[in-house]
């Protein structure tokens, strides 16, 4: 649950994000997920209905989950998306950097509800977001990782 006063980073696409996912929710898959219930309540013994059971179960889990977003959206507060003549790293820059193994990359750095790997998109929670904060082109960081210390070599920021 998120703390009463916690102000939530986000950028603006993330929130855009957000609130898309919150009007989906609902707007079409909340009423689909009530009409299958009010219709499979008519087929006799609820307690040996698996329709009404799992209908029951998917409409508890979109209803959790609005109610996450509700009060995510209420409590973001909007990062800047514009870090042209930035010089150094900040929440929402996105930053390519050379590992010691060889490879460039680009990073987004994010707040945690949109934080995403997969996509490059890594939270200024994360031991790697930590460490690029506040940095500059041509400062190094070590990051600790899973198969042993990484340096990156920041060289571009956005």
């Amino acid at each position: 649950m998120i703390n009463n006063n916690e102000q939530i980073l986000i950028t603006k696409e993330g929130l855009n994000e957000l609130k898309n996912e919150y009007e989906e929710l609902t707007k079409q898959k909340r009423p689909v997920i009530v009409d299958r219930l009010t219709n499979s309540r008519q087929d006799g013994d609820l307690a040996e209905n698996s329709e009404y059971t799992q209908a029951k179960e998917e409409l508890s889990f979109i209803d959790g989950r609005i109610s996450e977003l509700e009060e995510v959206i209420n409590k973001a507060s909007v990062i800047s998306g514009s870090h042209k003549n930035c010089d150094c790293i900040a929440l929402g820059c996105k930053v390519i950097v050379k590992s010691s193994t060889g490879g460039q990359y680009l990073f987004h750095l994010v707040g945690e509800w949109e934080a995403d790997p997969a996509v490059k998109k890594i939270s200024h929670t994360s031991p790697l977001g930590k460490s690029l904060l506040g940095k500059k082109v041509g400062e190094k960081i070590e990051v600790e990782a899973p198969a042993g210390k990484i340096v990156y070599t920041v060289l571009k920021i956005d």
